[in-house]
């Protein structure tokens, strides 16, 4: 469920809520969650710290977005829950970085421990001008959990094998705008290369991992019938988007532009490949297909181009 509201109605408070109407969908049995994800505005910069949401240099107290996940289980089981995630959401984090170890984990420092929690767990992304927390998790016991309800430990019991518990919770918290701001500068790289004649060349790539890519591939054309190019580039723009393969359409610019501009600007976009449709193209159905990573430009027939894109997001989505 997404939403906007206020910050005092934060998204650990609404899963608290809806706990009681989701017993009957679990069969009153643990372990479970609920997760809620929406844009929050702060009423304070008070508020904001309460929810360990502080803001970067670059970042507003406007407005956040949140994810949030509410982890129910038994007590004698809680703290072994809280190591299990705070160990999957920081494989999940660095699974998509460049440079995983700039993604860290720290407990939670007693004086800092919010009412009610017996510990916590931040998870940190070490950005240009220091550290900032993109997710924070707490073992909050029972406690919230008694105090939304009013202490009503009949109705809030669950199975635990054969006894009958007030469940214990894990609560996870992430600021997914620190968290893209966090994967656009883990992304961002300035690689060298010498030329053959011994000159050293730079340029700026945003290697975001595929899966994040928003572009994944940008169509231009070379020389040759603009009408018939610009033809063949639309029906390969429409195959790949039905394929669900976002694609940029970098032949309607009308800016003439050389091919190393075109690949400086599309490397810095973080786009995947470059396709080129030329004379050839209508000649022969070859392309030329240039990757982002490796800048190798390979010839590939115009008919296997979405399987190509295909296997290859594929590939990179299950690593």
């Amino acid at each position: 469920m997404a939403a906007s509201r206020s910050l005092a109605e934060s998204c650990e408070q609404t899963c608290f809520k809806q706990y009681v109407p989701s017993l009957d969908l679990v069969g009153r049995r643990l372990p479970f969650g609920l997760a809620e994800s929406g844009v929050c505005f702060p009423a304070s910069e008070e508020a904001l710290r309460g929810v360990e949401l502080r803001c970067s240099p670059v970042t507003s107290a406007a407005e956040v977005t949140l994810a949030s996940l509410a982890w129910f289980s038994s007590p004698r089981t809680s703290s072994q829950w809280l190591d299990h995630w705070t160990r999957q959401r920081m494989k999940w984090w660095r699974r998509f970085a460049s440079t995983p170890s700039d993604f860290t984990s720290s407990d939670v420092d007693s004086k800092d421990l919010k009412s009610g929690t017996s510990h916590g767990v931040r998870i940190l992304y070490r950005f240009p001008w220091g550290s900032e927390p993109l997710e924070t998790l707490w073992s909050l016991g029972d406690t919230e959990l008694l105090r939304t309800h009013q202490g009503a430990r009949t109705k809030l019991q669950c199975r635990d094998g054969r006894r009958s518990v007030v469940p214990y919770v894990i609560s996870m918290s992430s600021n997914m705008d620190h968290g893209l701001l966090a994967y656009l500068s883990n992304s961002l790289q300035q690689v060298q290369k010498v030329d053959g004649k011994q000159r050293l060349h730079q340029r700026k790539v945003l290697k975001l991992h595929p899966a994040l890519a928003p572009v994944k591939v940008a169509l231009d054309m070379g020389r040759g019938a603009t009408v018939e190019l610009r033809q063949v580039c639309e029906g390969l723009l429409q195959e790949l988007q039905e394929a669900g393969i976002t694609a940029w359409p970098g032949y309607l610019e009308t800016a003439p532009q050389s091919m190393e501009q075109l690949h400086t600007k599309y490397d810095e976009m973080g786009v995947l490949f470059t396709m080129v449709i030329s004379e050839s193209t209508l000649e022969s159905g070859l392309l030329h297909v240039r990757s982002r990573d490796t800048t190798i430009r390979e010839t590939k027939h115009i008919s296997e181009v979405k399987k190509f894109l295909l296997k290859y997001i594929s590939a990179a989505e299950n690593i």
